[in-house]
């Protein structure tokens, strides 16, 4: 244990040296006029990984997708398992540009804190990586990792990874691995190791209200023909009840409950509401009745209202009954619950909420993602945690879940292995938001345990991994 923390404390300025560089690459995969950037964040990340060993580097743009890494280094252990480990390299929209403090893509340091767009989301985590894999060689001797190592790095994530299902398909004979590590997620505090176990689904869709076939006169109109704006209110207040419960028919109906040991272990996670509510910048707590802050917003499904609009938006007034109205929705899924379904009942509700002489539409923005989660009594589970807890002294590893919804599903699903997180991002680290931070202590325990996370899964084994 010391002599990895040591190496990973002597080549800090190294990590700190590569950030430096590959944050000021401004691959943003939302806007079209940035895509030569996100090529050349790929191309940087493939010299990266050269730069470390690894024989097999590819920049992937053989599909629709903006281009991807691909990097494997075989083990030179017979019958060694196969890990592959995913994040992006693409980042967020930097808008409003005004609300950053310092220029976003010029990496800024204040003590612990290195400040810029990607830093922690997902270009820190990625480099943490490589670091820990420098550490492994070096304490262990190896002229190869432990374990099989494979690397997929995709760069549309922040775009909603429309193509990446179809990049898995196409490359699925160069994927195989015994178990996936996901490197795009955060710990609950930087004294509080833990790690994700489940990830929500999303469903996400724009319903538009059409009224009239043009803006009227409401004083010549008005209360004599739909208002699609005030339907469009009524369809937004029925969407929960009192007690924060989704309305939608049968969303509930696959829900997985969460068992007492998980909401016993839940418990254990030290999450101060008010700090909570302070990096929400906040004023109350809302949601489901009878969870805990935690639980609304990682192990429980929600419905949110993501824009509302219709009518004259200017200043002052035009008094009129608008044609048109819209609501955004988007709807988070936990394990069990299927997209498609979620997709039938929400029509449903539309329908059900829909006025006579308003006509609807309703746009999904793709076919939804599923829920994942990582049970908690695999062996895989144990190597993590365990790996985890050696880079902290020690000390025990809490579950968490995370909010937010990525193509983690997708990639379990498409190699038939079992998946794992190991991430060390932080609540205040703003994530697509300015002033996006992450400190570079964590980092570094973070390279720690990838360094020991290589050794228990080798020396755990192929069937030992697979084993659910």
């Amino acid at each position: 244990m010391s002599d990895i923390r040591t190496f990973v404390d002597a080549h800090r300025g190294e990590l700190l040296a590569d950030l430096d560089e590959w944050l000021r690459i401004p691959g943003i995969s939302a806007q079209p006029d940035r895509h030569a950037d996100v090529r050349r964040s790929a191309e940087w990340f493939a010299g990266a990984a050269r730069r470390t060993g690894f024989p097999v580097v590819e920049v992937w743009d053989d599909g629709p997708w903006l281009p991807a890494v691909f990097a494997a280094w075989p083990s030179a252990a017979a019958d060694a398992p196969t890990v592959l480990v995913y994040g992006h390299h693409d980042v967020q929209p930097v808008d409003p540009l005004e609300l950053w403090q310092t220029d976003p893509f010029e990496p800024t340091v204040d003590g612990d804190l290195l400040r810029a767009r990607g830093a922690s989301d997902d270009k820190g985590q990625l480099l943490f990586h490589l670091l820990g894999l420098k550490a492994h060689l070096a304490v262990t001797g190896r002229a190869s990792p432990a374990v099989n190592l494979k690397f997929v790095i995709e760069g549309e994530e922040e775009s909603g990874s429309p193509h990446f299902e179809e990049l898995l398909a196409r490359h699925r004979d160069r994927l195989g691995c015994d178990v996936v590590v996901v490197t795009d997620t955060g710990m609950v505090a930087a004294d509080v190791p833990s790690t994700v176990t489940g990830m929500r689904g999303l469903a996400a869709a724009t319903v538009t209200f059409h009224g009239p076939d043009l803006d009227l006169h409401s004083g010549v109109f008005g209360g004599a023909v739909p208002n699609p704006a005030t339907a469009i209110g009524r369809l937004v207040a029925a969407l929960h009840d009192a007690q924060g419960r989704v309305q939608v028919p049968g969303f509930y109906d696959d829900v997985r409950p969460l068992s007492a040991v998980e909401r016993e272990l839940f418990a254990r996670v030290p999450v101060d509401d008010a700090a909570f509510l302070k990096v929400a910048q906040s004023r109350a707590l809302a949601g489901e009745t009878g969870y805990t802050t935690l639980e609304r917003v990682g192990a429980r499904p929600t419905a949110e209202v993501n824009g509302l609009g219709g009518g004259y938006q200017g200043d002052g007034h035009k008094t009129i009954v608008p044609s048109d109205a819209f609501v955004k929705l988007s709807f988070r899924l936990v394990a069990d619950q299927d997209p498609a379904k979620v997709v039938e009942g929400v029509e449903r509700f539309v329908g059900e909420h829909t006025p006579d002489g308003i006509i609807a539409r309703i746009e999904w923005e793709g076919a939804g993602v599923r829920a994942c989660e990582v049970p908690l009594d695999t062996p895989a589970y144990r190597v993590l945690t365990d790996a985890i807890s050696a880079a902290f002294d020690g000390a025990a590893v809490l579950p968490s879940r995370e909010g937010g919804s990525g193509p983690e599903a997708g990639l379990e699903q498409a190699v038939d292995a079992p998946l794992v997180f190991l991430g060390v991002g932080l609540p205040d680290d703003q994530i697509h938001a300015p002033n996006e931070k992450v400190n570079l202590s964590m980092l570094a325990k973070g390279a720690e345990a990838a360094a020991h996370l290589w050794q228990g899964f080798a020396d755990l084994g192929r069937d030992g991994l697979r084993a659910r």
